[in-house]
């Protein structure tokens, strides 16, 4: 059984708990409400920006020539090509990027978890880390554009960029490494990819919950 097989297998109940989620379900519809997608747009931007930088690091660290490409790329993909997507709703949604903006919680902990794996993990590790992002973002994306429930979705440009063919390249190659990296290492390290992975997919749940309660830091 391929790793990234495995890995998929080990969080299948979690990606069924977040097909559920509020904010799933509603963004699905068209029908969430306009402050709590702001809310996500916002961390979301500042969530690419470190996730971009990561992906770019994660690259450097690569011995293969053609992953460290490859990974480069995928950080110019969530640094310029996602951004894109944001400013176009930062524009429709009135929102309007601030230095002041700042990580909440969740988003704060994701990143920070991200780059501590890609600094001070192997690469098998931190390849695993940044892995959900990549796929349990176009699963969501096929599922929601399989089920079209709504027409004119005010969401539509956010599920037709992680339904779309270029996100599902990037997806593909992301697992044909993790599964390289785990062909080529330890039982130790699988172990430990994998509970990298299972970290992450749990953050990607966390990340959605936090923007549906909008939940802050406590004190501003």
């Amino acid at each position: 059984m391929k790793w990234t097989h495995q890995a998929w297998e080990s969080i299948e109940p979690l990606y069924q708990q977040i097909l559920e989620m509020p904010f799933i379900e509603e963004l699905s519809k068209g029908t969430l409400p306009k402050e709590k997608f702001q809310f996500y747009m916002l961390q979301d931007a500042l969530y690419l920006a470190d996730y971009g930088r990561a992906l770019a690091a994660l690259g450097s660290k690569a011995a293969d020539n053609q992953m460290a490409l490859d990974f480069f790329e995928f950080g110019k993909h969530a640094l310029i090509v996602e951004s894109a997507l944001h400013k176009s709703y930062f524009k429709e949604f009135e929102l309007t990027p601030s230095p002041a903006d700042e990580l909440e919680p969740v988003c704060h902990h994701y990143v920070h978890y991200l780059k501590s794996c890609v600094a001070f993990e192997p690469i098998e590790v931190a390849a695993a880390a940044v892995l959900p992002c990549f796929w349990i973002y176009k699963e969501v994306g096929d599922y929601i554009y399989r089920q079209q429930p709504a027409e004119n979705n005010p969401y539509q440009s956010w599920i037709d960029t992680y339904a779309g063919e270029d996100f599902a390249a990037g997806v593909v190659k992301a697992k044909a490494y993790c599964d390289s990296l785990a062909e080529n290492t330890t039982p130790h390290l699988q172990k430990r990819m994998l509970e990298a992975f299972q970290n992450s997919s749990r953050l990607e749940y966390m990340f959605w919950d936090a923007a549906y309660r909008v939940y802050r830091w406590p004190v501003r």
